[in-house]
């Protein structure tokens, strides 16, 4: 079976999607960012907890800021980068729910009044909703370059507050020369998939 999927967009999703390590000076709208965003909220998290946020580093003393707080191999691409994003998971996710899962209003008291319960769920959710977005920037015809190389403790005390909880740094853009490193192996379909 075949996917329905035209095999262009499949290779600009995934087959021919890499992190993107240069970029050119073209800069990034927010438009783009709009459009990006308004395609990526529809894809699924339980509960439709959306708990992701995304900060936009856009000034030159922002990025100042974050470089400090990249690892030293991140610094130069991050400095350089058209924008950059700071994706993090909002643990008071559950304040929204009456609006978002209005069919089940009882399950921000249910399952989601203590912290724990939410930092879990904010972690993973918001994780997923992490991978939706750097497929929307691939469907926006950029690249992303996703990094976890940071302090986490620093860019959250920087830019965030105790109530969200960084994930990874993107950086944002059209692809600059050298952009991408050669493609690394994947796992074959049977050395993942076990039926049972």
């Amino acid at each position: 079976m075949s996917l329905v999927l035209d095999p262009a967009a499949q290779d600009l999703l995934f087959r021919e999607a890499r992190t993107a390590n240069a970029f050119t000076d073209e800069p990034v709208t927010d438009e783009q960012v709009q459009a990006i965003y308004d395609l990526v909220k529809y894809g699924p998290t339980a509960f439709n907890q959306s708990p992701l946020r995304i900060t936009l580093v856009r000034s030159p003393e922002a990025r100042e800021r974050l470089v400090q707080h990249m690892a030293e191999g991140n610094q130069p691409k991050t400095a350089a980068a058209p924008l950059v994003a700071i994706l993090s998971a909002d643990n008071e996710f559950h304040e929204e729910l009456p609006t978002l899962f209005p069919h089940f209003p009882q399950a921000k008291d249910l399952f989601f009044s203590e912290r724990p319960a939410r930092e879990g769920a904010a972690a993973l959710n918001a994780a997923l909703q992490a991978a939706y977005f750097i497929i929307g920037v691939r469907a926006a015809g950029l690249a992303a370059g996703p990094m976890t190389g940071l302090d986490f403790e620093g860019v959250r005390k920087e830019f965030l507050d105790d109530d969200h909880t960084p994930l990874m740094v993107v950086n944002i853009g059209k692809p600059g020369p050298d952009a991408w490193f050669p493609r690394s192996p994947r796992l074959a379909y049977e050395d993942v998939v076990t039926t049972v």
